[in-house]
């Protein structure tokens, strides 16, 4: 990848990862608030651990700059939860919420599918390695 494009891969890469950083975050200080939110759309209160553990685990992995396959599986969690939690188009937040959280998916799987074979993001291309 060219130097020019990794700086600005790497600052791309770290605010996806701010989304997932700050929710899991959320999830842990307002557990109570979170727990009742989920309940509200038949989601098991319990289920806020499992989702910190993913929020963390993907938010770090893209911090630290590696893609596939979490960038997918991020895409996925993405998907999931506009499903769930954002179906209430009357209400322009929950609207926002879901073109929000489509557009992260389509960014995440686009960040998987890009130089298949490289863990990380800013991992000089083959091309770029041997000086074309």
């Amino acid at each position: 990848m060219p130097a020019k494009y990794a700086s600005a891969d790497t600052g791309l890469r770290f605010a996806m990862a701010l989304l997932f950083l700050v929710s899991a975050t959320t999830k842990v200080t307002e557990t109570t608030a979170i727990q009742a939110y989920m309940h509200a759309y038949r989601v098991p209160g319990m289920l806020v651990w499992p989702a910190a553990c993913f929020e963390y685990a993907a938010g770090l992995r893209l911090f630290l700059g590696y893609r596939a396959p979490g960038s997918g599986l991020a895409g996925g969690w993405c998907l999931l939860t506009a499903q769930i939690f954002h179906r209430q188009f009357s209400d322009l937040d929950q609207l926002m919420n879901f073109f929000r959280n489509l557009t992260m998916a389509g960014g995440f799987l686009w960040l998987a599918k890009t130089e298949p074979g490289h863990a990380r993001v800013d991992a000089p291309s083959a091309a770029a390695a041997r000086g074309r």
